[in-house]
């Protein structure tokens, strides 16, 4: 049994899989060898920076195919995570505009530059620190995770998917709604980080590690 962190040189690969360590005994590995990603049990997708970049990057690895054949496949479970989740999706705004890898319907968001809380006070971007995440739908990665909890972001875009039922979480900020839990079938997409968000990220991860779709 293996959890495969896919390697194509974006995303901070060794705290998940320190955090996934923490959480199963089943053996984690960091790769971008294709064999032991199609030998894995399991998928992490992680993602950190400009879209454009990671794109570019899972191009230059020559994973791309391999990613979006493992995501029409089905075969195994997969957690995106950060821009891993947005990669998920059909269009970026970021960098004057990307394609994605189309697995859900929707987009990416910038949140705009004019952010106000409750009582009118600018909000910066990128929305950085803790959120509560509202649980939209139910979903096994949600087991004996309170609704509201609260996880850390990172992030200046959000996902807008197209389908309800492709969300399962969301989150307020300056009065946008951030879907920041999606998926479809063996695949959940998350934009918070897991492995800085305490007790509830964790849980999170050792559902993944349990799911079975």
């Amino acid at each position: 049994m293996t959890i495969a962190v896919i390697d194509y040189g974006m995303g901070n690969l060794h705290s998940v899989a320190k955090a996934l360590e923490h959480v199963t005994h089943e053996h984690v590995v960091i790769t971008r060898d294709p064999h032991s990603i199609r030998g894995a049990t399991r998928l992490v997708l992680p993602g950190q920076g400009a879209m454009r970049d990671c794109m570019g990057e899972l191009q230059r690895t020559e994973l791309q195919g391999l990613v979006q054949e493992l995501l029409a496949s089905q075969a195994k479970p997969l957690l995106g995570i950060c821009v891993g989740q947005q990669m998920l999706m059909e269009r970026s705004e970021e960098n004057g505009g990307i394609e994605c890898l189309g697995f859900l319907p929707g987009q990416v968001r910038h949140f705009g530059q004019d952010l106000r809380d409750d009582e009118g006070r600018r909000l910066k971007v990128p929305h950085m620190g803790w959120n509560q995440v509202s649980q939209h739908h139910a979903h096994p990665l949600w087991d004996g995770i309170e609704d509201g909890s609260r996880f850390y972001f990172v992030h200046s875009y959000y996902v807008e998917a197209e389908r309800d039922e492709d969300i399962f979480g969301t989150t307020q900020y300056g009065g946008v709604e951030a879907h920041v839990a999606t998926g479809r079938d063996a695949v959940f997409a998350i934009q918070f980080h897991p492995e800085k968000s305490a007790d509830a990220g964790l849980r999170l991860l050792e559902n993944f590690v349990n799911w079975a779709p």
